[in-house]
């Protein structure tokens, strides 16, 4: 039980940020049609920031087919498997079979930085303390914004809604202020999606293929012409 109440402690700091995250992305669903279960199913069983917001343009467009669905989540939460693996070489005995199963559902950008940064190896009873509050916080996030969508006015939920724009600048410029490559390869992804938006043939393009391909040439532009030296790249993740 030490290392649950561990666990639970060190999620506190997630679950209050997720809350504020989730209450636009449930805003955002009320505004775009969806009701406000339907919200709350979306982030009860995804826990992806980038991926539902992703997602939920797709859905809105109407025409989107289940495979440009698929292909956005695989490329956007890809990153979740290299996570998951990075973090499997500091779980302890305990953390295997079906456990790695059920926590790997809960393994997110800032829990696996917690989990990473504990002192000593991680065990199941931590993990399942420290993905709890954030799955609460998340979800329950959601529920609140969706449910505050149904009653505030319009004007406030737009208002609302452009929040998570300010989220989304705040976890890209610090990098790119940091490093011109980061900063490259973001303006490669501005390009690219200004093009499908607003260039006559490419803008037929669905959006999910759009986003699918904008981060793919970006990642793989960025890899071949600005790659991070190992060193630097030790730097950073010691800063």
């Amino acid at each position: 039980m030490v290392n649950f109440r561990k666990g639970l402690h060190d999620g506190i700091p997630i679950a209050l940020g997720y809350l504020s995250v989730s209450f636009t992305f449930g805003i955002q669903c009320i505004a775009n049609g969806l009701s406000w279960w339907q919200a709350f199913l979306i982030s009860l069983t995804n826990l992806t920031s980038a991926g539902q917001f992703a997602g939920l343009g797709i859905i809105c467009a109407g025409s989107a087919a289940y495979f440009q669905m698929a292909c956005t989540q695989f490329i956007i939460n890809l990153r979740y498997a290299l996570m998951g693996l990075s973090l499997s070489q500091k779980a302890d005995g305990s953390l295997k079979g079906i456990h790695r199963w059920l926590t790997g559902f809960g393994i997110t950008d800032e829990i696996f930085v917690v989990a990473m940064g504990n002192k000593s190896e991680v065990s199941n009873k931590y993990m399942y303390g420290l993905i709890l509050l954030p799955v609460i916080g998340w979800s329950g996030g959601t529920f609140l914004g969706a449910v505050a969508g149904t009653l505030l006015p319009k004007v406030v939920c737009s208002a609302l809604c452009i929040a998570i724009y300010g989220m989304f600048l705040a976890i890209i410029i610090p990098p790119a202020k940091k490093s011109s490559a980061v900063l490259r390869v973001i303006l490669i992804a501005v390009v690219l999606s200004c093009c499908f938006k607003y260039v006559p043939l490419m803008k037929r393009v669905p959006g999910g293929f759009a986003i699918i391909i904008s981060t793919v040439a970006a990642s793989a532009l960025g890899a071949l012409f600005f790659p991070v030296a190992e060193n630097d790249a030790k730097e950073e993740t010691a800063q």
